[in-house]
Formats: C-alpha cells, structure tokens, sequence
C-alpha cells in the first residue's frame, strides 16, 4: 500500500517542479536577443530630413496629434465593431498597407510580422512572446476603419497633454502648429497629469498601439507583459530615449523591462531574409486558437 505522506510529498514536490519550469519558461522572453549578434544596428531608425515623406508624415501627426482629438477617438473607436475577422485574415487585409513612417523597410505587413515571430522562435522565445510578435501591428488595420490618414495610425508616439520632450522625439522641429504647444496647462512639464501617476494614467498618442492593446485586453489570453509589448512597443521617446520618467510608477519597471525584451526583434528583424506565409501559417495558426478566439471584434 502507498505511503500516503509519500503520494503527498510527491504531489507537492511535482507542484514545485512545475512552477520552476513555468519560471524557467517565463525567463526566456527576457534573455538577450541572439539573431541580432552579428547586425550592423546603426543604419536603423535613420530619420534624416532629406526623407520627405517621413518628415511630411510626422508634420502632420505632431500637428494634428492633441488631447481633444485623442478624448474623441478614444469615444468614437469602440461605439460600434468596425469589422469581425480572425488573426489571420486581419493580417491579410494589412497587408495591402505601405507605413508611410518607417525608414527601414519595404517589406510588407504580414512579411514583417512573421520576421518578428521567426526571429523570437529562433531565440527560442515563449509562445506567447511569438504571437505577440505576429499580432503586434495588427492595429493598423485603424487606416481602413475610418482613420484620417497615416498620422492617426502609425509612427513613434508621445503623451499629450503636457510639455513635448522635443529632444527626445523624431524630427522634434514639427511641432510648432499643434494647438497644445500654447495651452497654459498642456504646455507644462506635467501637464494635466500627476508625477509618478504611472503611464496606464497618460493619454498616449492614438494608433495602433493604443487600439489593438485595447481590443486585445478585451478579447485574448495574452498575459500583461504581451500587453505591455503591444502598448508601448512604438513608444520610443519613452523606453528608448527615456523621456516622461517622471511619470514612472513603480509599475512600469516591468513594463519596460517588458517592451525591451520585445524591441529587438520589432526593430531588427526587418533586414532578415522575407519568409513565406503559407508555409509557416499552419504553425503560427496553432498558437493563435491558443491565445484568442475564432473571431475578433474589430
């Protein structure tokens, strides 16, 4: 007959067994990025004025970028569903999109999501770090709901509502005809928010970050720190440049702990070899009915 206190301890010694192979799991999302070790990383992010339609596209969006627009498309953006589509075929339709704001690459959407996924893959990367990377841009899908061009979609972000960092921010010069740079509150260091308040507190520029990390809180399994990937991923002045710390909580450790484990493979992945969606959909189909449902409310 069993020793009962022994069937006790070995239930408990496999508990443990799982929880440090759980940990062990969890830390490979934050280990250093290998596919990137031998890349030339100076030729990325080259925002240089003699690329007009990279700087005619940041004029627009650092102009037209406020608090009132951002209070408004927030209301507007989920009065009522702008489409039902699952993952895949949301990825199909980016795919007819050119980002007018990014310097490196002319690959397409869907061909740079599965760069960002094969490269975490090949880190060896948790598969919820891979489909994040497959999802991530998936808020562009904005432009065909109703957006007002590429400014209110795309490109690095900032906080509105309080003192631009302009130092700190792409083409930093083409701020001077957004209303805001005048408000008596606005144009403050703190604006209309509180030091330390934490960043979940900002109003961050609108686009695709801000959408889909609503959409996807909403309607997956993804755990926070893909929240925190989505969220932040294009917001450089913050976890690249280190503006707004001020506004740092004690919370938002993590969340850049979070969005630096991801950068790599966003940023760097673009000058990696094109791969072919229909050879890899099988695989990355598995792991998206793990993590969301057959269909999204878009």
């Amino acid at each position: 007959m069993a020793n009962p206190k022994g069937l006790k301890f070995e239930k408990i010694s496999d508990a443990v067994d799982d929880i440090n192979v759980a940990k062990l799991k969890a830390s490979d999302a934050y280990g250093q990025s290998e596919f990137d070790s031998e890349k030339d990383k100076a030729g990325f992010r080259q925002f240089v004025d003699t690329n007009e339609s990279s700087r005619r596209f940041y004029i627009e969006q650092h102009t037209k970028q406020t608090v009132a627009f951002n209070l408004e498309a927030r209301r507007k953006a989920f009065e009522k569903p702008r489409a039902t589509m699952g993952i895949w075929e949301a990825m199909e339709l980016l795919n007819t999109l050119v980002d007018a704001s990014d310097p490196d690459t002319d690959a397409t959407q869907i061909e740079h999501l599965l760069q960002t996924a094969e490269a975490m893959r090949k880190d060896g990367k948790p598969d919820w770090m891979q489909v994040t990377g497959l999802i991530h841009d998936l808020g562009k899908l904005l432009y065909f709901f109703g957006s007002d061009g590429q400014w209110d979609v795309v490109g690095d972000t900032f906080v509105v509502g309080c003192q631009i960092p302009t130092e700190k921010i792409v083409y930093s010069d083409t701020f001077t005809d957004n209303p805001d740079l005048t408000d008596p509150i606005y144009s403050t260091k703190y604006g209309m928010y509180e030091p330390n308040c934490g960043l979940d507190k900002l109003l961050i520029s609108w686009g695709h970050d801000e959408y889909l990390y609503m959409v996807m809180k909403e309607q997956s399994s993804l755990p926070p720190a893909a929240l925190h990937m989505i969220r932040y991923h294009s917001f450089y002045p913050w976890h690249r440049e280190r503006a707004y710390t001020y506004f740092e909580s004690e919370a938002d450790k993590q969340a850049l702990k979070d969005v630096l484990a991801f950068n790599p493979y966003d940023l760097y992945s673009k000058s990696d070899s094109r791969p072919d969606p229909k050879v890899l959909r099988p695989y990355y189909e598995s792991l998206i009915a793990k993590y969301f449902p057959e269909k999204i409310n878009w």
